[in-house]
């Protein structure tokens, strides 16, 4: 077969091009929140969007894809240690809240600064401000760590899914629903708490009901634990299918057989240029 050399540099460029989308996405993550939310919109291999509200049964879901070998970001692991004593979230958080949030210890007092937002939501979106970047490059850089790796599917356990915008990053998306009686009854179970007390920490979330309506699946909750496993199969199926070529293209092996192409490609290339110059 005769490859010109139009055919060739055409050919370098647009492998070039698909791997280029594949590996910067992951290594200029520095860039900002904007930056990191439009690259991974290009790399992901397959991230699926996991969410839900408050004793909806998310953290039971994300353990039952634990126990599958699906690897999890947690988001909300990630936020614990953005404000560890120290970091950039903890100054940010402690100079916006004051020394009152702290512990003997230094550490951010976790307990006492949500019963600040959970009663203002003014500060809660405030909070959410200031930590949102630190969160985001925290979350990108498992996701990365885990590419490293070679997964090819990943679930983000993200609480804020939807109202940090980070829905855009995921497919599919995976609400966890349960009715509100239920949830309330579940919540004041769980934590002792008052209804009054319960409702405002409910209140306080995007609803279950519009969340479920921005699903692409939905895990109804509301019965027992068997009920749920038994769902949860249906779902782990959807979720572990073979790759779409473009999920393949942009996990880790898929990057490493564009770049086996490029080089085959060129020394081909070469090869041909040289007889042609002979």
């Amino acid at each position: 077969m005769m490859f010109n050399r139009h055919f060739c540099r055409r050919m370098y460029l647009g492998v070039a091009g698909i791997l280029d989308k594949t590996v910067w996405g992951f290594v200029n993550f520095n860039r900002g929140v904007n930056g990191i939310q439009s690259r991974v919109r290009d790399t992901r291999m397959r991230l699926v969007g996991l969410t839900g509200g408050i004793s909806s049964g998310k953290s039971t879901v994300s353990n039952l894809f634990k126990s599958h070998g699906i690897p999890v970001v947690d988001a909300d692991l990630v936020a614990r240690n953005v404000v560890k004593k120290g970091t950039g979230g903890w100054k940010k958080v402690v100079a916006t809240f004051g020394d009152e949030i702290l512990q003997s210890d230094g550490e951010v007092d976790r307990a006492r600064l949500g019963q600040i937002v959970f009663s203002d939501p003014g500060k809660r979106q405030v909070l959410n401000k200031l930590l949102a970047p630190y969160i985001s490059s925290g979350i990108f850089w498992e996701i990365f760590k885990l590419w490293i790796k070679g997964f090819k599917v990943i679930v983000l356990d993200i609480p804020l899914l939807f109202e940090a915008k980070m829905d855009r990053w995921t497919k599919p998306i995976i609400v966890v629903w349960v009715d509100p009686v239920t949830q309330l009854q579940r919540l004041m179970a769980r934590d002792g708490t008052s209804e009054e007390d319960a409702h405002d920490r409910i209140n306080a979330q995007m609803s279950l009901d519009l969340k479920r309506s921005r699903a692409d699946i939905v895990i109804d909750n509301t019965g027992s634990l068997d009920d749920l496993k038994e769902h949860f199969r249906e779902v782990l199926f959807e979720v572990t299918r073979p790759l779409t070529w473009t999920e393949f293209g942009l996990s880790r092996q898929g990057a490493l057989f564009i770049l086996g192409s490029v080089i085959v490609g060129v020394i081909v290339c070469k090869k041909q240029q040289l007889r042609t110059d002979g």
